[in-house]
């Protein structure tokens, strides 16, 4: 019988104990594993940076409008993610009514101020909240509806001076979109 030489351990001489060989191999599969997913990660890069919006998204993303020369009691429409956006420069009388109807029975509540930055300034997304159609109101002889905001006429639907919703089928108020104002005479939508 060949005697084998035994290390301190215990163990046969040149072999490794179960607890090494276990760690090594834990080693290589931790370092697979980060390998394999370092890889798959730089693969897929291209492929998820190709989903961003281009620049020419981007650039209507937002935009910038000169308010300056909108009339008291006039209306702009302006083209933002190709949607009518209104800007309504609001009369005093317009202001006053819409104020005053924060106290009506609303289907969707929400005081003026809340709308309106600036109170003679109104800026709406101008898309009808019950199936996308554009209300009428922004030039002087369409109808304006009984709450002289804007009316729908496709479903009757009529928003008042600060475009909440207020007879009809239109679930919701339209919508106010993002806006800032730059200076007194420019407003950033988006």
């Amino acid at each position: 019988m060949a005697d084998h030489a035994q290390s301190p351990g215990g163990h046969a001489s040149g072999g490794h104990s179960p607890e090494v060989e276990g760690t090594r191999r834990d080693f290589l599969n931790l370092t697979a594993a980060s390998v394999t997913a370092f890889g798959a990660a730089a693969a897929a890069w291209p492929f998820i940076s190709s989903m961003n919006p281009s620049k020419d998204v981007l650039a209507l993303a937002s935009i910038e409008v000169d308010i300056s020369q909108i009339a008291e009691g006039q209306s702009i429409t302006v083209k933002w993610r190709g949607k009518p956006v209104f800007i309504r420069h609001r009369t005093a009388a317009e202001i006053a009514q819409a104020k005053a109807d924060d106290s009506a029975d609303l289907k969707d509540p929400q005081p003026d101020e809340a709308r309106a930055e600036k109170p003679e300034i109104l800026v709406l997304v101008g898309v009808c909240t019950h199936l996308g159609c554009v209300p009428l109101g922004q030039k002087d002889a369409e109808p304006k509806g009984e709450f002289g905001g804007w009316y729908c006429p496709c479903h009757g639907s009529a928003y008042d001076t600060s475009g909440r919703i207020r007879k009809g089928p239109a679930p919701l108020n339209l919508e106010v979109p993002a806006y800032q104002y730059l200076s007194d005479t420019v407003v950033r939508i988006g």
